[in-house]
């Protein structure tokens, strides 16, 4: 065997092994790396992708996050493209089975590397957002890039950041023959756009809305996070897709999020008027009511250590 021949054998053993060393499903070992997305008819035209309720990992390949797409009479529109080039490459293909029909639309309904890291397998001018989505990637982007590729490994490969185009705004937008309705809200993070499909009822809420599964916060603002959950309550839809979890036909996601952020928001504030170093937080334990939230604990210990500084500095300020 020639040198470069053994050099080359090693290296794809060397591979081989790190992929089982990560935990890879079968299907990435053999190098397919297939997410295994299945669009879910939510109404007549109208789809989503439901992701795990678990952490990103090289298991997942980061596929913890809900997607979704509606079919027009002209085109298609896209909610959200997932976390990798490979997670978009391959919602083209599960909308391509379905209808023929050209994306005409890709909206990313805020910043966070889980819904925006597909764009890649969009053409450029199809891509939206909020201007202040925008900024926050060309400000965070390259970080929350290389957060992905050391959390999901393989499955990042080839991804870049492709930034959106054009610039949404809120109110009705007729697209691809499919009236929308966007709202323009914040909490979760400082932009977050939630989309109603007006004749299906179909309200795509992204990470405003989480369901059985805790919040993350590491852009929140807990109260302003209320007062959109507020907003979409008054929103007339018949199917509501989360950011995270299960879709449902009612509201109760929305309530079950209200709830956990209104207990978070006073757990911090109560341990920063008394004084509670962050240890002290970060030792304290999710209620029994939320015990059942995929997360809860490592979601609970993240927002203290993203949260608390504000709460024990409004504290301070109030003495």
């Amino acid at each position: 065997m020639s040198a470069r021949a053994w050099r080359t054998g090693f290296a794809a053993a060397l591979a081989t092994l790190a992929l089982l060393a990560a935990g890879l499903p079968a299907r990435a070992q053999q190098g397919g790396l297939d997410y295994g997305l299945a669009p879910q008819r939510i109404a007549d035209g109208v789809y989503a992708l439901i992701g795990s309720t678990e952490d990103f990992s090289a298991t997942n390949g980061g596929n913890i996050v809900n997607t979704g797409f509606i079919v027009g009479s002209e085109g298609v529109v896209v909610i959200d493209t997932g976390p990798s080039l490979r997670y978009g490459e391959q919602l083209r293909q599960a909308i391509s089975a379905i209808t023929p029909l050209p994306v005409v639309l890709v909206i990313n309904t805020h910043h966070h590397p889980d819904h925006v890291f597909g764009n890649q397998a969009f053409a450029p001018a199809t891509l939206a957002a909020l201007p202040e989505t925008r900024r926050a990637l060309e400000a965070e982007g390259a970080d929350l890039l290389e957060n992905m590729y050391r959390l999901n490994g393989a499955w990042m490969r080839g991804t870049g950041m492709a930034l959106p185009e054009r610039m949404l705004e809120a109110g009705p937008l007729d697209v691809g023959g499919r009236r929308l309705e966007l709202f323009v809200l914040s909490g979760h993070t400082p932009a977050d756009l939630a989309v109603l499909d007006v004749a299906s009822g179909t309200l795509f809420a992204a990470d405003l809305v989480f369901h059985d599964r805790a919040p993350t916060t590491p852009h929140a603002d807990p109260e302003r996070w209320q007062q959109s959950l507020d907003r979409l309550e008054r929103i007339p839809f018949r199917h509501l897709v989360p950011g995270h979890g299960a879709v449902a036909a009612d509201a109760a996601p929305i309530a079950q999020t209200r709830d956990y952020l209104r207990w978070l928001g006073q757990t911090l504030r109560d341990g920063a008027e008394q004084g509670l170093d962050m240890t002290e937080m970060l030792a304290l334990e999710v209620p029994a009511r939320f015990e059942h939230l995929a997360g809860a604990a490592t979601e609970y210990r993240r927002s203290v250590i993203h949260l608390y500084p504000a709460a024990e500095r409004a504290a301070l300020q109030g003495r």
